[in-house]
């Protein structure tokens, strides 16, 4: 998620307060308890990031190599599941994520992503890329390239560089800065003609938000718990 409050980029402190959780399919995420929210659903941090950013945005573009913008990079699970598929399709991609308040080596490494996909040996080399710095790009593979930004979103000035936006910010309720018109007007901005955003949110008032900023959207199924979620295309 990417408007922690406590520290700059790489300060220990972006870590305090947050706690591992397992949820009900296996994989981890982190509790806030000053903002008394939890990273990913307890239904399955894995199955929701998966529909959410995998099923409802990366196989719904065609784009080859594919740009990907990733508001929040949080646990980094979104970026793993994606270099995943790039394996998988054979798609380039591109991968830039925003995170001006990273999370710690040692709460990453508690939550070991790589070992609930049943990848351990992606461990270190996924722990490598979350230890970044930040402007920093890093090729794991042939297939994928990582860079992320302390940039916030708020801050955020592309024109026409990414084909996919994960949007992937705490709730309206708890983030309403990440959720205005001036940020969706940036983020569209930074979409190509024809790029998508995808986002858990399904609020009224945040697809409004999204067709006032230019977008065309859909309410498309929502992971296990969830009836429905966003899809935002920039239009030609």
């Amino acid at each position: 998620m990417s408007e922690r409050r406590s520290a700059p980029f790489a300060s220990p402190e972006a870590s305090v307060g947050l706690s591992v959780l397992r949820t009900r399919d296996g994989s981890s995420t982190l509790y806030d308890h000053a903002l008394d929210e939890r990273y990913h659903s307890v239904h399955g941090a894995v199955q929701e990031s998966f529909h959410v950013f995998i099923r409802m945005g990366f196989e719904a573009t065609v784009a080859d190599p594919l740009r990907v913008l990733e508001v929040g990079l949080g646990t980094g699970l979104n970026m793993l599941l994606t270099w995943v598929e790039t394996d998988l399709t054979g798609r380039v991609v591109d991968y830039t994520a925003l995170e001006p308040f990273p999370l710690s080596p040692a709460l990453l490494a508690e939550m070991d992503h790589a070992a609930a996909l049943d990848l351990p040996a992606r461990t270190v080399p996924f722990l490598d890329l979350m230890a970044l710095k930040e402007g920093a790009t890093a090729q794991p593979s042939p297939l994928f390239r990582f860079q992320v930004l302390a940039t916030p979103a708020q801050e955020l000035d592309r024109c026409a560089a990414y084909d996919l936006i994960y949007f992937d910010a705490f709730g309206p309720a708890t983030q309403p800065g990440m959720w205005t018109l001036d940020v969706f007007q940036r983020m569209f901005k930074a979409l190509s003609p024809g790029g998508i955003l995808v986002t858990y949110c399904a609020k009224g008032v945040v697809r409004r938000t999204m067709q006032a900023a230019g977008f065309t959207t859909e309410r498309v199924p929502g992971p296990v718990g969830k009836k429905e979620m966003l899809r935002a295309t920039k239009p030609h």
